[in-house]
C-alpha cells in the first residue's frame, strides 16, 4: 500500500460534521424502562407505559448543561414500541395513558434540541421483536422503510442515524436479512447531512460496550469493515447484561501504515464512535442506582475517546417517572466541571 493512496482517503463533510460532535448523549427509554428489561419481547402492554413526571425538554437542557453537543433517542428499540405516534403499527405512544395517546416524544427531544442548540440523532432498531411481518421478506423491509421515512421526514435536521446491529433470535425465532441498501438510500435522500453510524457506511462501532479504545484509532482502514456489524451471526445474540462491558474490539490496529502494507484492497475514512452507559444497563434498573461510573473513570474515557480520534457517545436513561436519576446527574454535573478546568488549562 503506497503511502499516497492513504492520504488519498478523505471524509465527507457529513463525517466532519458528526467527528466536530465530539461528545453526546444517548436516551435509551421507552416500555423496557417499565418493565426493568434489556431487551422487551415487543408483547409487553401498552398501559405500562404513563411517565408522569417526563420533559424531554428538561432532559436536553440537563445534557446541554453537561456540555453534551447533541442527543440521540432511542425512538424504537428491538421490543418494537415506537415512542412516536407512527402510522406503521399501534404498538406505539399513541396507545398508552401518557398524555392520554396523544404525546410524541421524538417531538418533544427534537424540539428542545433545535430549541437548546444541541443535534438530535434517532436510534430505530432493523430489529422488531413486535411486528407480526418481520422475517416475512420484503414487507418487513416496506414496513421499516416507512418508519424510517417518518423519523426522517418529520423532526427537522438529524445528525446521526445509529442502526443497531443486535439480532439475538434463536434458531426457532425469526430472522431476516435486511435491505441495508434501500434503507440507505432513503437515509441519503431524506437526510443528506446525516451520518449513520454503526451498521452505517459513515461511523464505525469501536468493538465493544465498555467504553475502551484502541491506543491508536485510525479513520482510514480497509473497506471490509463497514459489512462486519451487519452479519447477523456476528451480532449481540442475547442480553445477559455483560455484552455491554465485555471486550470485543478484535484487532487493535485496524490502519497503521504496517497494518496495511501489504493490503491491496480499497480503501475508506470509516472513523470510530465509543459507546457506552453511564451505568451497567442501557435501560434504567432501580437496583443500578450506586453502579453509576465515577467522574475520573468518565473523564479519562472522554480523554482517549476524543483525544484519540473517536467520538464519546454516553448513555443516560431516565426512570419510570421519565426523569435523569439524581445520581447520574450529580456525576454529569462534576464531569462538566473537570471539563471547563481542561478548557481553562488550554
Amino acid at each position: 500500500m503506497r503511502v499516497n493512496q492513504l492520504i488519498e482517503v478523505v471524509p465527507s463533510p457529513r463525517q466532519i460534521a458528526w467527528q466536530q460532535t465530539e461528545y453526546y448523549g444517548f436516551i435509551h427509554f421507552g416500555i423496557n424502562t417499565m418493565t426493568n428489561l434489556e431487551w422487551g419481547f415487543g408483547d409487553e402492554s401498552l398501559e405500562l407505559f404513563n411517565p408522569m413526571e417526563l420533559d424531554g425538554e428538561l432532559w436536553v437542557k440537563q445534557l446541554k448543561e453537561a456540555q453534551m453537543q447533541g442527543v440521540i433517542l432511542t425512538c424504537k428499540h428491538h421490543d418494537g414500541f415506537c415512542l412516536w405516534p407512527t402510522a406503521t403499527t399501534d404498538y406505539s405512544v399513541a396507545n398508552t395513558p401518557w398524555k392520554k395517546g396523544a404525546g410524541d416524544l421524538v417531538k418533544e427531544v427534537s424540539d428542545a434540541c433545535h430549541k437548546y442548540g444541541l443535534k438530535f440523532g434517532v436510534y430505530l432498531s432493523p430489529w422488531d421483536r413486535h411486528e407480526p411481518c418481520y422475517g416475512s421478506g420484503q414487507d418487513y423491509n416496506d414496513f421499516y422503510v416507512a418508519q424510517l421515512t417518518e423519523l426522517l421526514t418529520n423532526y427537522g435536521d438529524i445528525f446521526s442515524i445509529w442502526l443497531d446491529g443486535a439480532n439475538g433470535e434463536g434458531p426457532n425465532g425469526k430472522k431476516r436479512t435486511y435491505d441495508w441498501e434501500r434503507y440507505y438510500e432513503v437515509m441519503r435522500r431524506l437526510q443528506p447531512n446525516a451520518a449513520m453510524s454503526v451498521c452505517g457506511p459513515d461511523v464505525r462501532w469501536c468493538g465493544n460496550e465498555a467504553g475502551q479504545t484502541r491506543p491508536e484509532e485510525w479513520s482510514v482502514v480497509p473497506i471490509e469493515l463497514q459489512d462486519l456489524e451487519k452479519i447477523a451471526e456476528h451480532s449481540q445474540q442475547i442480553d445477559d447484561g455483560q455484552f455491554s462491558r465485555k471486550l470485543t474490539s478484535g484487532d487493535e490496529d485496524l490502519g497503521s501504515r504496517q497494518a496495511l502494507e501489504n493490503y491491496q484492497g480499497e480503501l475508506v475514512w470509516f472513523p470510530a464512535e465509543v459507546n457506552t452507559s453511564i451505568r451497567p444497563g442501557w435501560f434504567y434498573h432501580p437496583e443500578e442506582d450506586n453502579q453509576v461510573r465515577n467522574v475520573d473513570e468518565l473523564y479519562q474515557m472522554y480523554l482517549k475517546t476524543v483525544g484519540g480520534n473517536s467520538t464519546f457517545l454516553l448513555n443516560i436513561p431516565p426512570n419510570t417517572a421519565g426523569v435523569i436519576h439524581e445520581n447520574d446527574l450529580e456525576v454529569l454535573k462534576k464531569l462538566a466541571e473537570k471539563f471547563n478546568k481542561l478548557k481553562i488549562n488550554q
